[in-house]
């Protein structure tokens, strides 16, 4: 809508701006409003929330609510919950947004309950966070190999459109083939465009059961990791700068950093080093044993 306002105000000699407006069904006032961004208030409101909700990914807005409440941050519940709404999160109260299902959409069943993923590409976790920015935000998507802790990929964006979910999606499935893949049981992952594109690949789908953020748990244990260890200590100003510092961090993790629960081995080398050792190549002793024990 804006662009048109620009478009208009830019051939203000082909036709009087009342003629215009009147054609495109908008008032002549509108074409010369600016939207307003977030008040600072509001971006530190939604900087504490997604601390909150890093911290524990099961609160819903009354327990936000509360623990705002104690800080001394003078807000009311349905406040709350409209800025949760806004910035993506789960577990709050009914009313439309973009990451509640559309009604029309489908749910799937959580196929994972008592379920080990047994090599790469069992199974992928995918899912959508809230990115702090210094006076702003971002969104980040990312796809998640289980067995591996291998973030697959991964996509930024300054709203919550369908675009970079599906951005997501396409550049992980040219990596690899997937068994099963699983996500909560927002609007992007209940989309027939995401829902299609799963079932081309004939993959499984999986859903958290509503209001079961933990079903997704290694997925939520990464957004702490990302958070605690770079976008907190970072303090990120402007998009082109999150990128950046979010790709060489990524990079960072998947290569570099040590992961407890891989025998400390980095998430790429068990990610790329078990296709190897089921072809019959060599494998690293911790690798080998982490396959044992999960067999």
């Amino acid at each position: 809508m804006r662009e048109e306002r620009v478009a208009l105000l830019e051939r203000e000699g082909t036709l009087p701006l009342k003629i215009q407006a009147e054609l495109l069904g908008l008032s002549r006032a509108s074409l010369y409003y600016e939207p307003q961004g977030p008040t600072p208030r509001e971006v530190r409101i939604k900087h504490r929330i997604d601390e909150i909700y890093t911290e524990r990914p099961f609160y819903g807005y009354r327990r936000i609510a509360e623990r705002l409440h104690r800080e001394g941050v003078t807000i009311d519940r349905k406040t709350v919950a409209k800025y949760m709404r806004e910035m993506g999160l789960k577990g709050i109260a009914p009313g439309p947004n973009l990451s509640r299902r559309n009604l029309q959409h489908r749910i799937y069943p959580y196929l994972l309950r008592g379920v080990t993923a047994m090599e790469p590409n069992h199974i992928w976790g995918i899912d959508v966070t809230y990115i702090r920015l210094r006076g702003s935000w971002m969104y980040l998507v990312a796809v998640l190999d289980w067995y591996s802790r291998y973030i697959v990929s991964w996509e930024l964006s300054e709203t919550l459109e369908m675009e970079f979910v599906l951005a997501a999606v396409d550049r992980a499935l040219l990596i690899a083939r997937l068994r099963i893949c699983n996500s909560d049981q927002g609007s992007h992952f209940t989309s027939p465009l995401y829902l299609d594109r799963l079932k081309e690949h004939k993959i499984e789908i999986s859903m958290d059961g509503k209001g079961r953020a933990l079903d997704n748990v290694f997925t939520e244990r990464l957004w702490r990791t990302i958070k605690y260890e770079d976008v907190y200590l970072k303090e990120y100003a402007t998009p082109r700068e999150t990128r950046m510092g979010l790709r060489a961090y990524i990079d960072f993790y998947n290569t570099e950093r040590p992961h407890q629960s891989l025998a400390y081995q980095t998430p790429a080398t068990v990610y790329f080093e078990l296709p190897r050792l089921q072809r019959g190549e060599v494998a690293s002793d911790a690798i080998t044993d982490r396959i044992s024990a999960d067999l």
